[in-house]
């Protein structure tokens, strides 16, 4: 995969008349040839796209033309089509602009753009994927605004933020967030890091790629060609004397080994694993060949975590859930049931011109695994999963849905959403 990581400044005025916000009711609009410019059509999508609170442009070829779309909270919505005959021309105006090879139409390309929108600045990453109907583009916007939340403002309450501020506050040790890609993973390091980020540590972090940028915090970019992996930039920022480390994600054995390490050695090490929930991320970890006494001694907190869409403050309804639809539920989602009374106060979406469909932003769903004393002995006795989840639950460990019923019932998200997001336990 060719990778360019320069970033180039494109001069972009916004547009006289901007867009509102997220009208998918309306009509996909359609640009043909001598609408705009390129130029000017490339800069109008990336400042919508801004405007609607996106955090990715989708621009995909089909058999007669080229479909753009947003990602907003979450879901796809197609806003633009764009003639067939201009697709040649706006795939050249992006690969310039990210410094990438023009004439390579058959292999993946990644890159940057800056935009320059009244003086204020958008950095953006490109993905180039060629498919079966030409080149699909992504551009992720790498705004400031997703990491300028708080813990509160992600969705952490009660317990589970005495336990994340109890692990962050510790000199050393590991705090890992946990789940699919586009959980908020990374959100919720950084918002930990916004808080511990003082002149008197020394943080780095090691990221494939750097999409944010903290003040007093040192960001290093992993670059296969230079051989600048996790593994390898992870012992070389160990001897830069280090307070805290921020490891993007823990992706392999050798990797694991030396973050582990590094937390036992007196670092307070943060990073992200792919687990569905918090307790398997201990026998994932042993997996990866890091000892369970090492696991024991050095884990101080997992955080799983789901993103689900937020009811918009404007036109969410209260209602009070039915016999009927409490049955509809129990009978696909037997454990949400359990926790659900009918005849109690819940909210759903509603729709108004504010959000167009029921939800505005976006909440975390959390849960929040301690590692205790108790915790540490079972683990390090190389017990099962469902005994660490026993002493957890015990201790006072929520599971996601749990957190995410709590949050149905305060009027934050919704039960539809909260369907979406989790997956029965087994």
């Amino acid at each position: 995969m060719a990778e360019k990581t320069e970033e180039t400044k494109v001069k972009a005025e916004v547009p006289q008349q901007q867009p509102e916000s997220k009208k998918t009711e309306t009509p996909v609009e359609r640009v043909s040839v001598g609408d705009e410019s390129i130029v000017e059509l490339l800069d109008r999508v990336v400042w919508e796209a801004l405007q609607a609170r996106a955090s990715d442009v989708h621009i995909e070829p089909r058999e007669k033309d080229v479909v753009v779309r947003y990602r907003i909270d979450g879901m796809l919505r197609e806003v633009l089509t764009v003639d067939k005959n201009m697709e040649q021309g706006l795939l050249f105006r992006i690969k310039v602009a990210a410094k990438l090879l023009t004439d390579q139409h058959f292999a993946p390309q990644d890159g940057r753009i800056r935009f320059l929108f009244n003086d204020k600045k958008l950095d953006t990453r490109i993905s180039i994927l060629p498919t079966s109907k030409g080149e699909k583009v992504v551009i992720r916007l790498l705004t400031q605004e997703g990491r300028s939340f708080t813990l509160e403002d992600l969705g952490f309450k009660d317990r589970e933020l005495e336990v994340v501020q109890k692990a962050y506050i510790k000199p050393y040790g590991m705090i890992l967030a946990t789940g699919p890609t586009g959980s908020g993973k990374t959100t919720t390091l950084y918002a930990i890091l916004k808080i511990i980020n003082t002149r008197e540590k020394n943080i780095t972090t090691i990221e494939d790629p750097v999409e944010y940028d903290i003040e007093g915090v040192n960001h290093v970019q992993i670059n296969a060609k230079a051989n600048l992996t996790f593994a390898n930039g992870l012992r070389s920022i160990l001897r830069q004397d280090p307070d805290i480390i921020m490891v993007g994600e823990i992706r392999d054995a050798e990797t694991a080994k030396i973050a582990v390490n590094s937390a036992l050695t007196g670092h307070l090490v943060l990073s992200t694993l792919h687990t569905n929930d918090a307790v398997t991320t201990i026998p994932r970890l042993i997996d990866m060949g890091v000892e369970p006494f090492l696991v024991a001694s050095t884990l101080n907190v997992v955080v799983a975590q789901r993103l689900a869409r937020r009811l918009c403050d404007k036109c969410k309804q209260e209602f009070k859930l039915s016999q009927d639809d409490y049955t509809k539920i129990k009978s696909v989602r037997p454990d949400l049931a359990s926790l659900l009374k009918v005849g109690e106060k819940y909210f759903k979406e509603g729709k108004c011109p504010d959000c167009d469909t029921g939800f505005k932003g976006r909440v975390g769903l959390y849960e929040v695994l301690e590692v205790t004393e108790a915790v540490r002995e079972v683990i390090a006795k190389i017990s099962t999963t469902d005994e660490i989840f026993n002493i957890a639950k015990k201790q006072g460990m929520e599971l996601m849905i749990e957190d995410g019923v709590k949050k149905v019932a305060a009027g934050v998200t919704s039960l539809s959403e909260l369907l979406r997001i989790t997956a029965l336990k087994e």
